[in-house]
């Protein structure tokens, strides 16, 4: 049995439907990255799972738990890490990670727990002189302080430095490697294609892709080219070169649509040697996965997304 498990769920905010039939797993031992745009039903599907909200259809399970119906027996057992607030900002990060020890058996030490996430030398600071990023490592650090079976964290290197990004990412695989089920939540495509074992993109409160980064990152990409190269190139003579269409989907980011063979490669190359110009980057029969969540997210009306329906409302 999956460790988390969501079939059909369904939310529905008056006449407003923030998730629309989704369905995913993730297993023990597991980073699953659940990612979508602002507003498409992340947060609603996060607090259902953590037990804060009730599924209008659907059925959710977390360690074969009702979380909703179940939560006294579940919440031992899982951590929530959320973005922001939570503290009192006159304690010290070793009283509140000493005070939510308690609220577990076997909980971990409070120093231990600091130095393990980059707090030992913040340890008898008030919470409210803690920057962002620091504050960041002591939301981690409450999450983890019960030894949870399943791990939410809600953008865990949001703020964070290079140094401290690394630092979480240890302990992510950590986790892991303990066999604890990790659900991470992040808009930084790039730390979930380094983070998670295997990625569910949602839009409009429905599953759009899902799969390891690597499947995600190859599929369809030998259909196209995608470069990097000074903005303002000649989108129209460069085409009639490939015998395709180019388009500059920002500036000096290109998209060939052709297949990736070696001959179109090899053309794109000469025409830009020919008009002496630098090639930035290129990404032939492979993506990133910001081009792949770009793409399975496109809002054909072109339109901005608002904030998740319950992010005003998240528990603090």
């Amino acid at each position: 049995m999956p460790t988390i498990e969501v079939e059909d769920l369904t939310i529905r905010y008056g006449p407003l439907t923030a998730v629309d039939g989704l369905s995913m797993h993730a297993d023990a031992g597991e980073v699953l990255g659940l990612l979508g745009p602002n507003g498409a039903g992340k947060t609603s599907t996060v607090e259902t799972l953590e037990g804060y909200r009730t599924p209008t259809s659907g059925t959710v399970r977390v360690l074969g738990l009702d979380p909703g119906r179940d939560h006294r027996v579940l919440a031992p057992r899982i951590g929530v890490m959320l973005q922001a607030g939570g503290v009192y900002p006159g304690i010290t990060p070793r009283e509140a990670v000493r005070l939510f020890a308690a609220y577990y058996p076997g909980a971990h030490a409070a120093d231990r727990l600091l130095e393990r996430v980059g707090l030992a030398e913040k340890a008898t600071t008030p919470v409210r002189r803690l920057s962002g990023g620091e504050a960041q490592r002591l939301s981690l650090a409450l999450a983890l302080v019960g030894r949870p079976e399943v791990a939410f964290l809600d953008e865990p290197t949001a703020g964070i430095d290079v140094s401290g990004r690394q630092l979480i990412r240890e302990v992510i695989r950590e986790l892991r490697d303990d066999g604890v089920c990790v659900l991470v939540t992040t808009h930084d495509l790039d730390e979930a294609e380094k983070l998670a074992d295997r990625v569910v993109i949602i839009d409009h409160g429905q599953v759009v892709g899902v799969g390891t980064p690597a499947e995600l990152m190859t599929a369809g990409a030998g259909e196209e080219i995608r470069f990097g190269a000074p903005p303002g190139l000649d989108v129209a003579d460069l085409g009639a070169r490939l015998g395709a269409a180019v388009v500059e989907e920002s500036p000096g980011e290109y998209r060939v649509d052709t297949a990736a063979s070696p001959a179109a490669v090899a053309g794109l190359t000469a025409w830009l040697a020919d008009h002496d110009l630098p090639l930035a980057d290129l990404r032939a029969g492979r993506q990133r996965l910001e081009d792949v969540f770009l793409r399975l997210t496109a809002d054909e009306e072109g339109g901005e997304r608002g904030p998740d329906v319950a992010d005003s409302a998240r528990p603090a």
